[in-house]
């Protein structure tokens, strides 16, 4: 029997609503700054909510050609940009794997390139079937976002995407994890990224009631309220996080510096509704149990929760459920966040970056808040460290992920 080998993250980034690269989101995500604004990207007058996380520091052509920047959509901007980005901010060449064949791209999303299918449909309907880009086909397909890393580095292993709505950066840290332990691979670029803030996302969205309303149009940086007894909705957020995973040995081999590690993993589904969490939330409980299990931990030897905390009335009363029917009483005594209160909800993204968060809390033992948490929800009723940061020791943190038709997905984090 082949020994399970210890999974470790040597590199990250980000780019997110707070800004592009690590320190800058860092430092405004302890400070509890929003980087919820008005939507800029198209224009709002018809629509109740007009607010949402952009990436406004972002600018594509500080990493990519025109060429590519014209032929592929906004998320695959963002999905290539992180990678770049953490290649270079943490010294990562391909010439240093040895066998290309045993590193991977493992990619994520929840949307794909919507914002392409809307430009080309608007030309089919206007002009015909000639004005179609024929790489539109190919853009809409999320996986040739990472096929396009996978060139850039020389990535022959085995490659997967998961579109697995807001859990699926979860998943793929997961996944990843998983081959590295099974000896499959050695190393992977694990990428989540969306671009979701496009007119018939947020129609459609508005539409299911699941976003916020016209109610803090006028005050954006108060519209993300999770855990708060005013939430009425999620802000939709655009993304990418990046994370290098590989094999312990691995990484002292080629000189890199682990980060932390990856211990647990848990993935369940609710098997119950297309966007509603199942309401004893037992798929979510177990979910939990299991990313314990498999990081031979005890529900009380977890220092610090970040959930999913997305702000809809249903979620974050689901999750609160799920924490107390695992963590009993310790569950009042464990600190639990929402990064989501500060840059809204990523979607496939929400994994990577928020799991960038918590190894930032392993490291700096810093939790961040959850802001804008000023009517305590008395269902709602744990220590969610609402409004401020606050120091303390970390060494293993629990990171949840629920998303749209209950897909759920669990990691742990431990400090080496």
């Amino acid at each position: 029997m082949l020994r399970e080998r210890k999974v470790v993250i040597t590199g990250m980034e980000m780019i997110s609503p707070l800004g592009v690269g690590i320190e800058e989101c860092w430092k405004k995500l302890i400070q509890g700054i929003s980087g919820i604004k008005k939507i800029s990207l198209f224009e709002v007058e018809k629509f109740r909510c007009k607010v949402a996380g952009e990436c406004t520091s972002f600018f594509p052509e500080d990493f990519l050609d025109k060429k590519f920047i014209r032929r592929y959509d906004r998320m695959f901007h963002l999905f290539v940009s992180s990678a770049l980005l953490t290649a270079k901010n943490w010294n990562f060449r391909k010439e240093e794997i040895k066998n290309p064949f045993r590193f991977s791209v493992i990619g994520a999303c929840a949307l794909s390139a919507p914002s392409t299918f809307e430009e080309n449909y608007k030309n089919y309907l206007s002009s015909g079937p000639k004005k179609v880009s024929p790489f539109g086909v190919i853009n809409v397909a999320g996986n040739t976002a990472a096929g396009e890393v996978a060139r850039i580095f020389n990535a022959r292993g085995p490659q997967f995407f998961l579109q697995e709505a807001c859990s699926a950066g979860t998943k793929a840290i997961g996944l990843s994890a998983q081959l590295i332990k099974m000896n499959i691979i050695d190393i992977a670029l694990v990428i989540g990224a969306d671009a979701g803030i496009t007119p018939t996302i947020i129609a459609s969205l508005e539409n299911l009631g699941a976003i916020v309303d016209e109610r803090w149009n006028e005050e954006p940086h108060r519209a993300s309220r999770p855990f708060d007894k005013l939430r009425k909705g999620f802000i939709p957020a655009e993304g990418a996080g990046c994370l290098i995973l590989e094999a312990y040995e691995h990484a002292l081999e080629r000189g890199a510096k682990p980060l932390a590690e990856v211990a647990g993993f848990g993935a369940t589904c609710d098997a119950y509704h297309p966007t509603a969490p199942e309401p004893e939330a037992i798929s979510i409980a177990e979910c939990i149990k299991i990313a314990l299990e498999s990081a031979n931990l005890k529900p009380e030897e977890i220092d610090y929760i970040n959930a999913h905390g997305t702000g809809t009335p249903l979620n974050d009363l689901t999750e609160t459920k799920a924490i107390k029917k695992i963590f009993k009483e310790y569950a009042y005594k464990i600190p639990i966040s929402s990064n989501k209160s500060m840059i809204g909800h990523t979607w496939g993204a929400a994994g990577t970056i928020e799991t960038i968060f918590s190894v930032k809390t392993i490291l700096e033992g810093i939790i961040p808040p959850t802001i804008n948490l000023e009517n305590p929800d008395p269902e709602c009723d744990l220590d969610y460290v609402p409004n401020a940061s606050r120091f303390k020791k970390v060494k293993t943190v629990l990171k949840n992920s629920f998303g749209f038709g209950g897909i759920n997905a669990c990691l742990v984090l431990k400090a080496l």
